[in-house]
């Protein structure tokens, strides 16, 4: 089995600047990439501001002898993006892995949280991924390679308490990469989703005695590797975290055909008559797109 290197590859990291973000950085760079270390610098909550802990990983990274620069721009604007894609571009030529890391916390429980508190969370975690990823692909295109990983949690997949606003941005990535992985494919783009757990800034507090356990080290491989060339996989999900690593999927079950055939409108009460059928789980799928459900819906329409 040969060594997973990144020679010539350039990489973005977002929100690189500590946590799980600056180990996958360091990785990436050990193996040879030239890396774009982008962090705001702000607070775990996105206040404030501060060049310093990007610039420090870059220190880290040339001192070992690698390559990468700092990219201080927020994620959460078309403009910053833009930014953080054109760095790769002027200073190394290409994009070929995103990693889509950067995050905040404002958890409060749902009937307390404010607009503003929705807002901030889905403009960094959801619209900040997008911002990225949008000029990031379309170079991709042009090069006909790529990979993105996604950081989802199981907040947004699972549910989690105090975490609507976290859980709806986190399940909203997995969305997204679900369609960059279906637009992606035959350009030899391939998206996927990772939902870690591990002990981060954003996480210390929230973790109790499991945290002793949950080095962001533990996250990195899976993550370098879904990120390289050895990867051909797309379209997946993982939980990871603590030296665990398991796939998570959504299946979709055969469900319960109206006797009346296609077309057929029945009642609320048929549904209830009918509910251990259509919630049983045997002989379910796994779909790669939604041709996969509709073809499940053909068969049911054909008998």
């Amino acid at each position: 089995m040969s060594d997973i290197r990144f020679d010539e590859r350039v990489v973005i990291v977002t929100g690189a600047g500590g946590g799980l973000g600056r180990t996958y950085a360091l990785d990436f760079a050990s193996r040879g990439a030239k890396v774009v270390v982008n962090d705001l610098g702000g607070a775990s909550d996105g206040t404030g501001a501060s060049a310093s802990m990007a610039d420090q990983v870059v220190k880290e990274i040339s001192e070992a002898g690698g390559t990468a620069v700092s990219n201080h721009d927020s994620v959460s604007t078309p403009e910053g993006g833009e930014s953080i894609v054109q760095t790769a571009i002027d200073n190394f030529g290409r994009v070929d892995v995103v990693i889509n890391n950067a995050g905040i916390l404002r958890d409060k429980t749902f009937a307390k949280l404010s607009p503003e508190e929705l807002e901030i969370v889905l403009d960094v975690h959801l619209k900040g991924a997008f911002f990225v990823s949008q000029p990031a692909f379309r170079s991709m295109k042009d090069n006909g390679y790529g990979r993105f990983v996604f950081t989802a949690s199981a907040a947004g997949i699972f549910g989690n308490f105090g975490q609507s606003n976290y859980g709806a941005a986190k399940m909203g990535l997995v969305g997204l990469s679900s369609v960059l992985a279906v637009e992606g494919l035959k350009y030899n783009i391939r998206s996927n989703v990772i939902a870690p757990i591990a002990r981060t800034r954003l996480t210390e507090d929230l973790l109790g005695p499991m945290a002793d356990n949950l080095a962001p080290e533990c996250v990195t491989p899976l993550t370098v590797y879904l990120a390289s060339e050895a990867n051909e996989n797309t379209h997946d999900i993982y939980s990871v975290g603590g030296g665990r690593f398991a796939r998570i999927f959504v299946g979709l079950c055969p469900g319960w055909m109206a006797e009346g055939g296609a077309g057929s409108v029945v009642s609320a009460e048929d549904i209830q008559a009918n509910l251990d059928q259509i919630r049983d789980a045997e002989g379910y799928i796994i779909p790669n797109s939604i041709a996969d459900e509709m073809g499940l819906v053909a068969k049911a329409f054909a008998g």
